[in-house]
């Protein structure tokens, strides 16, 4: 551990010497690795999500306010995923990272199928209170494995693609997982989405190895709980990290609101069905994002060494123009006007995903990437997953007697606002992202 009076200098750790060049060749050695770490991450958006598809169901079977519906899908979830994450990313920079995202895969997506048994609305916020414990192991880990698996120069693509995860969740599965709902309920959906994963667990365990570190890990016992704070306290210490982390924690505001609200809108305001929403819009929006993913992580792969401050400008751009294309999508009543919005919306939301974690585990030392990941998902998953489905849920609550089935439509409005704040502070990260590059090449 390095003395406190040198943590703000913990900063663009790889250095000159690694800076992106589109020469570098591509590791073809880690294609399986990134492929299975990419089809995990698919069950990881795909399982979390299966809920908003089924809460205007659950609803009718349980009767809950959408206020309550919101704290399920919410904060029930979220509890577990952010706040044990961090332990658990701590504890993968000092251990063996394929383990525990594989022992997580099997645990998260046991929960998955248990949901479709719960018989009141405790127990389904049991369910997806342990699934959140499951998914923590999930995304940090990976990312930490990929960031020795692929160099700099190709991190950013490698991450885009993992970071595709979420589109084709919707685009292969959530079509299949919506059929399931509407032909055999909702409680069939999620035993059958969620047995897949037990069995990817196995076969991720048996086929990909442990990344070799470059450096080798610092110990994980003894004063682990005051090691962690020092090291969470070295990351804030850098001031482009904290802007990451406030404007990541406005974009997951953003998009677990959108995640767990959107079939519901498109129920009331467009009055579709599950099978509708799932097989056609949820393609839509997967393809949508998938295309800006990749085409993100493609222009910041072959951006020049004196043009660093794109790789977090660039997601700073993307999130203040989808705040005009969310407002388009929800108060278009026209279909073409409205599925517009809703398509490019969707094309730009996840575009900072992959640069802004490519450029979060460059800025850090080595021994603290999956804890900063982590972090940065405490800030979206705690405070965006809680405010952003919540608020909605209580905003709709609040309108219903004056919009009646059209108050989710103002409700959401806080979808339209939240990325154009994170696009702020990534502008603001921009900046001290490039000066730090700058000054660490000179």
């Amino acid at each position: 551990m390095t003395p406190d009076k040198a943590l703000p200098t913990d900063f663009a750790i790889d250095g000159p010497a690694e800076a992106p060049s589109p020469r570098e060749p591509w590791p073809w050695r880690a294609t399986w690795p990134l492929a299975a770490l990419t089809l995990i991450s698919v069950f990881n958006y795909l399982d979390r999500s299966l809920l908003g598809l089924a809460l205007p169901a659950i609803k009718k079977e349980f009767g809950a306010s959408d206020t309550v519906l919101g704290l399920v899908s919410g904060l029930a979830f979220v509890l577990l995923y952010s706040v044990v994450g961090v332990p658990i990313a701590w504890l993968a920079d000092r251990s063996n990272r394929r383990n525990i995202v594989a022992a997580g895969l099997a645990f998260w997506s046991l929960m998955t199928m248990l949901t479709g048994y719960v018989a009141s609305l405790w127990q389904l916020a049991a369910a997806r209170f342990l699934m959140g414990a499951g998914e923590a192991c999930g995304i940090a880990p990976s990312n930490a494995m990929l960031a020795d698996l692929f160099r700099p120069a190709r991190r950013s693509l490698a991450m885009a693609i993992f970071g595709t995860a979420n589109s084709i969740a919707f685009i292969a599965f959530f079509p299949v997982a919506g059929w399931i709902a509407q032909n055999h309920g909702w409680r069939a959906m999620f035993v059958a989405m969620g047995a897949p994963g037990i069995v990817l667990a196995l076969i991720f365990l048996l086929t990909v190895r442990e990344p070799v570190r470059r450096n080798p890990p610092p110990p994980r016992l003894g004063g682990s709980i005051g090691a962690m704070a020092r090291d969470i306290r070295a990351l804030f210490a850098n001031r482009c990290f904290g802007w990451i982390f406030l404007g990541v924690t406005l974009m997951g505001a953003n998009v677990w609101a959108a995640g767990a609200w959107t079939p519901t809108f498109f129920t009331r305001v467009h009055h579709m069905g599950m099978a509708e929403i799932a097989g056609t819009i949820g393609p839509a929006r997967g393809a949508a994002g998938a295309l800006g993913i990749l085409a993100g992580g493609l222009i910041i792969d072959r951006l020049a060494a004196d043009r660093a401050g794109w790789r977090i400008g660039l997601p700073a751009l993307a999130c203040l123009l989808s705040g005009p294309a969310e407002l388009l999508f929800l108060m278009g009543d026209a279909q073409s006007v409205w599925l517009a919005g809703f398509a490019l919306a969707s094309l730009l939301t996840l575009v900072h995903q992959a640069p802004i974690y490519a450029a979060t585990v460059g800025i850090v030392a080595e021994h603290r990437r999956a804890l900063a990941i982590a972090v940065i998902l405490f800030g979206a998953s705690f405070i965006g997953n809680v405010v952003g489905p919540s608020a909605v849920g209580f905003a709709t609550d609040l309108l219903t007697p004056r919009f009646g089935e059209e108050a989710v439509r103002y409700s959401m409005l806080i979808i339209a606002v939240t990325p154009m704040l994170a696009g702020l502070c990534f502008l603001r990260a921009a900046t001290l992202f490039r000066t730090s590059f700058v000054q660490t090449e000179a």
